[in-house]
């Protein structure tokens, strides 16, 4: 029992070898995340893959994921808004970084952004879970119906 016991150990240590050995990990494998928009459902990667054409050649690939929410509504914080027929993306927009950066110019330190459009507010398909949505439910409170603010994401909503 304890012969056949090893031999499964050794079989399945050989073969996760075998498994691991088959697929390297390591810079050259590697998948960089370019664009992450939770709040639009986009994700931008990109790597470097041998050329179709060159196989000696690497060339850069890049892969966009867009999911579109189903039953995603018009205003996202109101269950009884009509349902989104109309997504726009636009590349340019879910690429700017509205970070500002320090920069040194001139002798100066600087504070400068990337992204020119900043002040706009983002049209969001979903819920950003870094943003606080609520919406006002009715609550029965001593015999009389109050709305009361009902947070949508409390995850963002309430500090731990």
């Amino acid at each position: 029992m304890k012969s056949s016991l090893l031999l499964c150990v050794a079989l399945a240590v050989s073969l996760g070898i075998v498994l691991v050995a088959g697929y390297p990990v390591g810079p050259t494998n590697a998948e960089y995340v370019l664009v992450n928009n939770k709040c639009q459902c986009v994700t931008v990667t990109s790597k470097f893959v041998p050329s179709k054409e060159n196989p000696d050649e690497e060339v850069l690939e890049r892969n966009i994921r867009i999911i579109v929410p189903l039953k995603a509504r018009e205003n996202i914080s109101d269950p009884l808004s009509p349902l989104r027929t109309t997504f726009v993306y636009r590349l340019s927009e879910l690429c700017k970084n509205c970070d500002p950066v320090e920069i040194e110019l001139g002798g100066g330190i600087h504070q400068a952004q990337q992204g020119n459009s900043c002040e706009e507010p983002q049209t969001c398909y979903t819920y950003d879970r870094n943003e606080c949505y609520s919406s006002p439910v009715p609550l029965l409170y001593h015999g009389e119906v109050r709305q009361v603010p009902a947070a949508l994401t409390p995850a963002s909503c309430f500090a731990e």
